[in-house]
């Protein structure tokens, strides 16, 4: 690597979410980026120093929990609010990490989320603290991809 070809890690906080295509309000955090695969044991007969691990089924183990400030736009509260009536209404999205010119590095694909748990926001009169919401999702799965 020549000098001043140095890479520096992507920061945490320079992130978008898109919902079906839209960018959906600025989040101030974004948890449950997981993928798991299972392995599964598989004895050999004869041979005792080991056991196979196969690879088994791959998983999502946590829901995508999103938070963000509270605003005018009801897109988030409507879509929970639609759950409760019955009517669910799965949806695709994306959570894209930026680099420092704001140019989209990478980009966590979810399919078929739709909301499990709306959290409203914790008011405190003695604080100058932003009014924040949290939505959980359950999906379908992650794609990841990377911009070069």
């Amino acid at each position: 690597m020549a000098v001043g070809d140095r890479k520096d890690p992507y920061l945490a906080f320079n992130f978008r979410v898109e919902i079906d295509g839209l960018q959906v309000g600025g989040f101030t955090e974004v948890s449950g980026l997981q993928i798991e695969v299972e392995s599964k044991d598989y004895r050999e007969g004869g041979v005792n120093e080991y056991v196979h691990r196969l690879a088994g089924p791959m998983r999502y183990p946590a829901n995508l929990v999103l938070k963000h400030g509270l605003m005018d736009s009801e897109t988030l509260w409507s879509w929970i609010q639609d759950i409760k009536q019955g009517k669910i209404q799965r949806k695709d999205g994306a959570v894209a990490l930026l680099d420092s010119a704001g140019n989209e590095k990478w980009r966590w694909n979810f399919a078929k989320a739709y909301p499990v748990r709306w959290v409203g926001p914790e008011l405190h009169a003695g604080t100058a603290a932003v009014a924040v919401e949290t939505l959980e999702l359950v999906h379908n799965g992650l794609a990841t991809q990377t911009k070069s």
